[in-house]
């Protein structure tokens, strides 16, 4: 009963920190959807388009816009809504669609994996891997990091500090080695050890691709060979602050790697938060992993109630109607 007590006070405190985190977006956000919804007495075109230009604006982007729109016009018509007020409800629900994420997501958090984290250099990259151990490691999971980003100053020990804060071992090799060396040292310690999880920091050099693609190639090559039939996960690191730009790294990194999931950090004072729909629905992989501060507790796991509860200023599990 204590634990249970203690576990719902941390998810409230993330809850509360989520949603201070998100005012900034609920002003650029909210405050614009709900200046439509006042600003007009009818449901029209105009209306339409007002909302479609302030989610765009909002950085949902276009495709979840559409998507949202479409989902808004069948039900208004379906509901002969004729008030703007009364449909307030359905368009949150319609971005909360969007940003489900299915059970299966996090499969590896019961099967033996190896995750991938990749990010270009400056989004928390090496400290979401950091704190993706923690995680794992209160979770009864055994975990072995690998430090295969060597093209980074410093990277190996900024992830050796991490390590030591989580209370995992570290496979690492001397700055500027070979990443695929570091692989294949990790995963057969992995494997010699039955570790759970692997997690590898990779480097992030976009404006490389043709490097990063054969780097990745010859990684996943070692993990195939000495450990044919784990769990693989490529997890990208996103900062949110970034709004547009964090997309577009998303889309390249998809060039050359299968991207399983998004870690979005920095969501806290960010007025950029609507990214997190934006991605989702343009790329179609899910947000895995939402960071609003510097601690090991400030990443959780996406919740997309949670995370429209918070963006909207509701009660952290709130599903009622929004007052007309």
């Amino acid at each position: 009963m204590q634990i249970g007590k203690v576990m719902k006070e941390e998810k409230q405190g993330f809850f509360g920190r989520l949603k201070a985190g998100l005012s900034k977006t609920r002003n650029q956000i909210v405050k614009g959807i709900d200046s439509v919804f006042n600003g007009f007495t009818n449901i029209d075109d105009d209306f339409y388009e007002e909302l479609e230009e302030t989610l765009i604006m909002g950085d949902l982007g276009v495709r979840a816009t559409d998507s949202i729109l479409k989902n808004l016009k069948k039900q208004v018509k379906e509901n002969h809504i004729k008030e703007p007020a009364m449909c307030k409800q359905i368009l949150i629900d319609s971005i909360r669609e969007q940003m489900k994420v299915d059970e299966t997501a996090y499969d590896f958090e019961v099967k033996q994996s190896i995750i991938f984290v990749i990010g270009v250099n400056g989004v928390g990259k090496t400290t979401s891997v950091g704190k993706l151990a923690s995680k794992m490691k209160e979770q009864g999971r055994s975990v072995l990091l690998a430090a295969a980003d060597t093209f980074r100053a410093a990277a190996g020990e900024q992830l050796m500090v991490w390590a030591s804060r989580a209370g995992v071992d570290l496979i690492q090799g001397a700055e500027g080695s070979d990443p695929a060396a570091v692989i294949y040292d990790a995963v057969n310690a992995a494997k010699a050890r039955k570790t759970d999880v692997l997690i590898c920091d990779t480097a992030g050099r976009l404006h490389n691709k043709k490097n990063l693609m054969e780097e990745l190639k010859k990684m996943n090559r070692i993990i195939e060979r000495e450990f044919p039939g784990v769990h693989r996960e490529n997890l990208v690191v996103l900062d949110a602050t970034t709004g547009q730009n964090a997309l577009q790294q998303a889309r390249e990194f998809g060039e050359v790697t299968d991207l399983t999931g998004i870690i979005l950090t920095k969501m806290d004072g960010t007025a950029k938060g609507g990214i997190a729909v934006a991605i989702q629905s343009e790329l179609q992989v899910p947000v895995k992993f939402i960071g609003v501060g510097e601690t090991i507790e400030d990443l959780e796991k996406f919740d997309a109630n949670q995370f429209v509860n918070a963006l909207f200023d509701l009660e952290e599990n709130g599903q009622g109607d929004i007052p007309c």
